[in-house]
């Protein structure tokens, strides 16, 4: 089980991206929204879309979840 955030900002591609606690590339708190705790990158990117639509797994740490 992991811990997942969303990233409040968006991506120049418009994308939201969903972190795993510990990623480098995790924003500071005041950017990112906890999601829970999952099994898996799809669960998290799941919920993450219920924030926003255009939600997709960190190409570094959720790279299962990751679409270009």
């Amino acid at each position: 089980m992991t811990l997942y955030y969303v990233n409040r900002n968006e991506q120049p591609n418009h994308d939201h991206e969903v972190h795993e606690w510990g990623c480098q590339w995790i924003p500071k708190g005041e950017n990112r929204i906890f999601l829970g705790v999952f099994d898996s990158c799809d669960d998290a990117v799941k919920r993450a879309r219920d924030y926003y639509e255009r939600a997709n797994g960190c190409v570094h740490c959720s790279p299962a979840c990751h679409t270009t």
